[in-house]
């Protein structure tokens, strides 16, 4: 039944003594992935959800809106507000500008006058 392990108890012995030290590596890497993943998890949970759009600001006083960006854009600057879907769709009625690299009016499938959102616009 056996007949590829040792028939000596000394033998026997030192790979019982073998596995169960891998055993307790593995069990002890098993164990960090598991924390390593669920404190991924937890960072996931808590994180913020991403605004609809955000609103680029001039510099000065007044600090007007001067660019409108999807949520998700990479350009935006400091001067910076997250905003909801309804006041993207305000300020691009009041003519801001749209961020030319992530667009927010066809990420958020917003229609500007003269130019259709296509149906397979990206979220």
């Amino acid at each position: 039944m056996f007949e590829d392990l040792p028939p000596d108890p000394a033998r026997l012995t030192t790979l019982r003594i073998w596995h169960a030290m891998w055993l307790l590596r593995i069990d002890a890497l098993n164990a960090a992935v598991q924390r390593r993943e669920a404190a991924q998890a937890h960072v996931q949970r808590a994180r913020p959800p991403q605004p609809d759009g955000a609103v680029a600001f001039g510099i000065g006083d007044g600090r007007r809106p001067i660019e409108v960006h999807a949520g998700c854009c990479y350009v935006l600057g400091k001067r910076r507000q997250a905003v909801h879907r309804a006041d993207v769709r305000r300020l691009l009625a009041a003519r801001v500008r749209v961020c030319s690299h992530r667009t927010a009016d066809i990420t958020l499938e917003i229609p500007l006058s003269g130019r259709p959102v296509p149906a397979t616009a990206a979220r």
